[in-house]
């Protein structure tokens, strides 16, 4: 203690504070000349899923065996309702005839449409006659920045056959043709393009938010800078440590994991602000000497300060379990993000606040009562006696008087939120989660509504037959959910694997298409064992898109049921430790976890029916899990960290209802600041992102405005001192029951 007492007194103190502002400029200054941004370090393109998953394997026998040599692809889809006219074909027929005399740069192909008669040509058109897709293929090595050149150009030269652009037009228009590039050529463009200076236009909005929250709130501008300046140098050391840690291939960083850590760097990071200068604010109105007063909530606060972050910290790094690449590429950006924002929270703002003392709170300058005196009498004016409202401790009235109604009410209430979380329908096509105006989607979106939706995503089946007669093909074709089958091709290194190409009846990307991978693959090994060979598992290889999407959930469920529960296992053990409560540390965290699925059922409501959201990202439960537990943790450690303090100087219903008016501004404070931040996140344009955003905000709200206000000391209440069983407190019970 005497130790936390000497560092907190040199970090406010005359000469420690301008040393701990200079050493945090230099740390900034050095880091960035002679490391690497973090932003000039992504890679967007990193792989999720491990190289021993069934469709990466089956992806690498197919490039073995089958290889594609003639490219990437960029499907461009033609369409005019009521059909494509006789002129609109002539101009495709002249446009391949361009492409394939002058190619485009990085392409390697394309269909040869000027080559087919008219009535081959229009052969190829949908059954309405409406549409046709051509198929351009570019180089496989060409980057994005090359293939989005390469397909701007295409546009130009469309557009200068068919004398206007095509590519602008409405896909609801009832008569003009349309054009929209999709594939994976389409997919990448876009995708890329979604992130483009995303992170600089969520870094302003982020920031703007939180400067206008905080001057509502506190109405005092250079309080609302000082949690910013300490989140800027935070962000401003993150930024080159992760950049050389990525340069040194020791982590992988991506658009997305930015813009996350982003969000969670100044809605966190705040918060421990604002723990301390809500401590420091109602001290300067006791403590006439503004350094004394520093040192003191510094002490007071510190702890819970530093236990929030820890907590935070450690769930975060459980992610480093996971074997999802999303995932686990998360784990050291976010936890190293939160250590240090920690370190300046509890060194750089008490130098701030010491640099700056009472006018840090202008112009609601808080001062003692005899300062308050000494004012007045100087200016020649009557003390000012203070309002008290008698509404501001109702809460605490509340929850110390009728606790179990409160209990009650709350878990009615959560609960019932919590009950839709069961109705939640999930998918894990990364194709739904962009935007449903975004070029690509518009053009799968025509190819599934006029063609076979099987052709969207082909099932790609490969078999080692041992040159043994296998009857696959009759197997598959009796298949209900198989709508075609295409004969098999043989290997060019090993004659014996054969590849199937099938289409399958419902959508590719759907739930119940995905059901169907672990079907095909029994029905095949079912096959092959009436054919003789042994051990068929190894011999079976299923990849395509269904199969990734298959396995990417197989994987999420994996990760789900390992990060979960040692996320819990950690948290309740570091309460444990730092309450000595296994009472409180049980109930903390049952409330927490309750919020979790009232947030998540909540969250789907608005989604899917505010938003019309059919179905959310199979990464939101994993990813809000972590965040709202941990964070939710938070604001509970801050409350009964200060009703534990009461406790041991007053009765424990005054001490609840004493600690919860004391805590419940800034934490209000808080808990809406950190919401908003997670809000801003729904203005970006990836869906995943708006349903991570929007779940998590509501979680946070539902932690701030029910959980820590009512949930949390109605039940420390009825359970009185138990609550602190097995620690000392709860055997004092007798010297204040009296009191009580």
């Amino acid at each position: 203690m005497e130790q936390k007492r000497k560092i907190s007194g040199w970090v406010s103190g005359p000469r420690g504070q301008w040393i701990t502002l200079i050493i945090w400029i230099m740390i900034v200054a050095v880091l960035n000349g002679v490391w690497p941004s973090v932003k000039s370090q992504e890679q967007n393109g990193a792989v999720n899923l491990a190289a021993d998953t069934p469709s990466v394997e089956a992806a690498l026998i197919a490039e073995r065996e089958f290889p594609n040599e003639a490219g990437n692809p960029a499907l461009i889809v033609w369409q005019r309702p009521g059909g494509l006219t006789q002129e609109d074909l002539l101009h495709l027929q002249a446009l391949t005839k361009q492409w394939e005399a002058n190619p485009l740069p990085d392409q390697t192909t394309v269909m040869p449409l000027h080559k087919f008669p008219l009535p081959a040509l229009q052969a190829q058109l949908s059954t309405d006659k409406s549409t046709l897709v051509l198929p351009v293929l570019f180089n496989k090595e060409a980057d994005v920045v090359r293939l989005k050149a390469s397909v701007a150009q295409l546009k130009q030269q469309a557009t200068a056959q068919f004398g206007n652009n095509p590519f602008n037009e409405s896909i609801e228009s009832t008569t003009a043709l349309s054009a929209r590039v999709t594939g994976p050529v389409g997919i990448s463009i876009d995708a890329t393009g979604l992130f483009m200076n995303a992170d600089v236009s969520l870094l302003v909005a982020t920031v703007l938010l939180v400067l206008v929250i905080l001057l509502l709130i506190y109405r005092s501008p250079m309080l609302a800078l000082i949690p910013l300046i300490a989140v800027g140098f935070a962000y401003g050391a993150i930024g080159p440590i992760l950049g050389f840690m990525a340069q040194q291939g020791w982590i992988t960083v991506d658009a997305q994991a930015i813009s996350i850590m982003t969000v969670l760097l100044f809605g966190a990071g705040t918060d421990y602000c604002l723990f301390l200068v809500s401590h420091y604010r109602h001290l300067l109105t006791h403590v006439a000497d503004k350094r004394q007063a520093l040192v003191y909530a510094l002490k007071g606060s510190s702890g819970a300060i530093a236990m929030s972050g820890f907590t935070v910290v450690i769930s975060l790094l459980v992610l480093l379990l996971a074997k999802y690449g999303a995932y686990y590429r998360f784990a050291v950006p976010f936890s190293l993000s939160i250590l240090i924002m920690g370190i300046a929270s509890l060194t750089l703002v008490p130098a701030l606040l010491a640099i700056f003392g009472r006018g840090s709170f202008y112009p609601f300058v808080p001062r003692t009562p005899e300062m308050e005196a000494e004012r007045a009498k100087h200016k020649g004016k009557p003390v000012k006696q203070k309002k008290v409202h008698k509404s501001a401790g109702w809460i605490g009235r509340v929850v110390v008087t009728r606790p179990w109604a409160v209990i009650a009410i709350t878990v009615l209430l959560l609960g019932g939120l919590a009950g839709f979380s069961t109705r939640i329908q999930y998918t894990y096509d990364l194709l739904s989660s962009f935007p449903s105006t975004m070029e690509s989607r518009e053009g799968f979106k025509i190819i599934g509504e006029k063609f076979s939706q099987g052709e969207l995503a082909p099932v790609n089946l490969m078999i080692d037959t041992e040159g043994k007669d296998v009857p696959l093909q009759k197997v598959l074709d009796s298949l209900p959910y198989i709508d075609q089958v295409f004969d098999p091709q043989k290997g060019q290194k090993n004659e014996h694997i054969l590849a199937y190409r099938i289409e399958l009846s419902s959508n590719p990307y759907s739930q119940e298409a995905m059901s169907h991978i672990p079907e095909i693959r029994s029905a095949t090994e079912s096959a092959l064992l009436e054919a003789g060979l042994n051990n068929v598992e190894q011999k079976v290889w299923i990849g395509g898109q269904t199969a990734t999407q298959y396995d990417t959930k197989f994987v999420n469920d994996r990760d789900t049921s390992i990060v979960i529960p040692v996320v819990i296992g950690l948290i309740a053990l570091l309460l444990l430790i730092y309450l000595r409560s296994i009472v409180a540390t049980v109930y903390l965290i049952g409330t927490v976890v309750l919020s979790y699925f009232s947030a998540l059922g909540l969250g789907w409501l608005i989604l899917h029916y505010g938003f019309g959201a059919e179905a959310i990202q199979g990464a939101i439960p994993l990813y809000a899990f972590v965040f709202l537990v941990a964070l939710g943790e938070d604001y509970n450690i801050f409350m009964v960290s200060r009703i534990w303090q009461k406790s041991k100087e007053m009765p424990m219903k005054q001490a609840i209802r004493e600690g919860v008016n004391e805590t419940s501004s800034v934490i209000t404070s808080a808990g809406i600041i950190l919401a908003g931040t997670f809000a801003v996140l729904a203005t970006l344009p990836m869906q995943v992102l708006v349903q991570f955003g929007t779940v998590t905000a509501l979680g946070v709200l539902l932690d701030t405005f029910i959980v820590r206000p009512f949930m949390v000391p109605a039940i420390t209440t009825v359970l009185g001192r138990w609550a602190f069983w097995p620690g000392k407190l709860s055997r004092v019970e007798e010297r204040s029951a009296s009191t009580e």
